[in-house]
């Protein structure tokens, strides 16, 4: 190819990555359903096309089916809003339409001194969706410290009804993620009224926590089911090592021992290892990183029957959404999609009507849906 064309084919190119994916197959569009939210993090589907959206700030908010976005709902806890920290996921129970209950999780301050932690409450959504009624924290993670980071919180109803929670290490107590004694860079397992499962791992090990379901992770915001019914989550790695974990009970996940990461910087940490005996390998992981937020099993055709079975990841450094091809829990191929978008993606969820919607974790926020024409 002529020097002259290869630079015209190369510009081509950059132009064409950022089109709107509609614009380049003609298939798939973007749609915005609502914009003005304050750096929106979770998204529940609660009927009628209506959408429960939290905002990090310390809101949470109604989405009608026409796209209007509600005033702020009433009857939230206090919530500390500091660095990562603030109103994080949320999710409507499976039985929303006969009890109208959804679950929230949230950076807590103490109610003493100083610290905070990730906690996980329940409540009722009145009939007209207004307020929070019969509000309750089923759980809090500790001990509680002085941090900005790591919070975690995504939040999975399993088909027996309980709850997974993703809590993160905290940052700075990156070695609590080993030890049993404590929640940080753990999944815990509960009921909806707060108690411990008695098939815990843990429930019977001195000094271990009984609400623990795996460890040894670092910071997850992005956790689903999978069409094989079990929990799968994805964790940001530093500086590269983004992994995607199917945690199995009392499983040990390597972090800070093991990791495909490095230092801020450069530089390895502790001994550099990314395998030892007894801790788990990632089903796939990302270097450099692209700090994954938001996740999604496709169980449609809506996006046609390729799509099906797919996995989305949204990125929050590079502000597109992943699709990984999956063969039983190995990853065959990645596709990247909607490169043009840039903004973070930090929620992905497939709704009812089969389509997949995306939140943007922005000043001005948005709630997208893909379309398939």
């Amino acid at each position: 190819m002529p020097k002259r064309n290869g630079r015209l084919f190369a510009a081509l190119l950059v132009l064409l990555s950022a089109l709107p994916l509609a614009a380049r197959s003609g298939e798939l569009r973007v749609e915005v359903v609502a914009s003005g939210l304050d750096h929106p993090w979770g998204l529940a589907f609660i009927g009628d096309g209506r959408m429960l959206v939290s905002e990090r700030p310390g809101r949470l908010r109604v989405i009608g089916a026409d796209g209007k976005v509600g005033a702020p709902v009433e009857g939230l806890p206090a919530i500390e809003v500091t660095g990562q920290g603030g109103l994080l996921d949320v999710v409507a129970d499976r039985d929303f339409a006969r009890n109208r209950m959804i679950y929230f999780c949230y950076a807590e301050a103490a109610a003493q001194g100083s610290g905070n932690s990730t906690a996980l409450a329940s409540a009722r959504l009145s009939d007209d969706a207004r307020r929070l009624e019969k509000v309750t924290t089923i759980f809090r993670q500790t001990p509680k410290i002085s941090s900005r980071l790591h919070f975690g919180c995504r939040i999975v109803e399993a088909d027996d009804g309980r709850l997974f929670l993703t809590l993160g290490e905290r940052g700075s107590r990156m070695a609590d993620a080993q030890k049993l004694d404590n929640h940080h860079g753990k999944i815990v397992r509960i009921g909806k009224d707060g108690s411990v499962p008695a098939d815990n791992p843990f429930v019977k090990q001195p000094g271990a926590l009984p609400e623990i379901w795996s460890y040894g992770h670092r910071n997850s915001q992005g956790a689903t089911l999978g069409p094989d019914g079990r929990l799968w989550m994805h964790e940001h790695g530093p500086q590269g090592g983004d992994e995607i974990n199917r945690p199995e009970p009392g499983n040990n996940y390597g972090w800070p021992v093991i990791t495909y990461g490095e230092n801020y910087g450069g530089g390895a940490i502790g001994d550099g290892l990314t395998h030892k005996a007894g801790m788990e390998q990632p089903l796939h992981y990302w270097v450099p990183s692209i700090a994954p937020s938001g996740m999604a099993f496709v169980r449609s055709e809506r996006y046609g029957k390729a799509w099906r079975g797919s996995l989305l990841v949204g990125s929050l450094k590079f502000g597109y959404l992943a699709r990984l091809e999956m063969n039983g829990s190995r990853v065959v191929r990645e596709e990247k999609l909607l490169t043009g978008l840039r903004q973070r993606v930090r929620d992905v969820r497939e709704g009812p009507d089969g389509s997949i919607y995306l939140l943007t974790d922005e000043r001005n926020g948005q709630l997208l849906r893909l379309v398939a024409d």
